[in-house]
């Protein structure tokens, strides 16, 4: 069994659940991002968090995979201070809702004082709510921003056990070790950690306090990251031990935390029915015949043909 710790789901297909059960996921979370352009209205945020902990949490019950977001506002649209003090307004609501497991992904992009502002008003939101935090490091002056990141976090007064620091490469893994926080990797091509690289990570550091992820999103990216690189993990002498700590119990661990997440939430099975409608709407297209199964019985391929 897998989780996969970072999916932006919203952004992928049917294809891609359908392969990711196939290869043993059970469960996913599913971090509030950047879109790809900036929103510039309040509406657009609401309609977006509305959207990852409604419909897409059913859309992945429907291929037996257990879905789960982190709510926030990333750091790129946090240097817009009127649409970031919207979002902040509504944030509450959204992180008290069933499936969210974190505030996140929040942290640095350029490092400005917006969002050193924003940052830090969503750290003492988490420590309200009794929440888990996922940090986005930032793509340049990773290992700068990486730093400063726990400092912050550390300033304001949280273990470490309940943070995860995201997007890791070689540069900054000893440091979050060290630590005591979690070191999350997205296995994402070319640009942040590839899975033979990983491999190598693992065989050098173990499993303790290490998740895997694939950062998947509307980018070139690989939903079926986490099983590939346990794959490679294990033909490359990787202990068991390591590889289901680094691909599936730390993941559960720490967003555990949450008290929204529970490996009794699939151990038993995951129903399945695909005559089920989400406001009127139906994954199914064309007449297709719906699979209807008990996750305790259930044999065999999720694939419609």
């Amino acid at each position: 069994m897998f989780i996969d710790a970072h999916a932006h789901m919203i952004s992928r297909t049917t294809d891609d659940y359908q392969a990711m059960a196939a290869a043993g996921v059970v469960a996913l979370i599913e971090p509030s991002f950047w879109i790809g352009q900036p929103r510039t209205f309040i509406g657009s945020y609401v309609d977006y968090l509305s959207h990852i902990v409604g419909f897409e949490r059913f859309r992945a019950s429907q291929f037996g995979i257990r879905h789960y977001c982190t709510i926030g506002l990333n750091s790129k649209e946090a240097n817009n201070e009127e649409l970031a003090e919207g979002v902040m307004e509504i944030l509450t609501q959204f992180a008290l809702k069933d499936g969210v497991v974190a505030i996140g992904e929040i942290g640095y992009d350029e490092q400005t004082p917006l969002e050193d502002k924003y940052f830090r008003a969503q750290l003492e939101l988490a420590k309200e709510l009794e929440l888990p935090i996922m940090v986005h490091t930032p793509h340049r002056d990773k290992k700068k921003g990486t730093l400063r990141s726990m400092e912050v976090c550390l300033e304001h007064g949280i273990d470490p056990k309940m943070i995860v620091i995201d997007h890791n490469n070689e540069e900054t893994v000893d440091d979050v070790l060290d630590r005591g926080f979690w070191a999350a990797f997205s296995i994402y091509p070319s640009t942040k950690m590839g899975n033979v690289r990983m491999v190598e990570l693992l065989k050098r550091y173990g499993g303790d306090r290490i998740i895997l992820d694939s950062a998947t999103d509307w980018g070139i990216s690989d939903p079926l990251a986490v099983p590939k690189t346990a794959e490679l993990a294990r033909q490359e002498g990787v202990s068991e031990d390591a590889i289901r700590k680094a691909t599936y119990l730390n993941a559960l661990t720490a967003y555990g935390q949450s008290g929204q997440m529970s490996e009794n939430d699939w151990t038993d099975g995951i129903d399945i029915d695909q005559t089920a409608l989400h406001e009127g709407n139906s994954i199914l297209r064309g007449g297709r015949e719906p699979v209807v199964a008990d996750g305790a019985t259930r044999k065999g391929s999720l694939i419609i043909e």
